[in-house]
């Protein structure tokens, strides 16, 4: 989905009027993200960790974890 956004000065600050399909619901802040040419406008979320841990809970199954064998040491050597 693409469309044209329109830029306008805001003070000294320069600020982009998003097409209405592009609005953020329920949001006053975003992230700004530079990739190349490209900026990727990402919510800001106030409870990041609340939103995790919410979503944990809907997690099943297991973490498959790689972890070498133990070695063994001398610790008093």
């Amino acid at each position: 989905m693409q469309d044209t956004a329109k830029l306008f000065l805001n003070g000294q600050s320069q600020a982009v009027r998003l097409p209405k399909r592009f609005r953020f619901e329920n949001v006053s802040e975003v992230f700004v993200k530079k990739i190349g040419n490209s900026l990727i406008l990402t919510p800001k979320k106030k409870d990041v960790w609340g939103d995790f841990f919410d979503n944990l809970q809907n997690f099943e199954g297991k973490i498959k974890r790689d972890q070498p064998n133990l070695q063994e040491r001398d610790y008093f050597a």
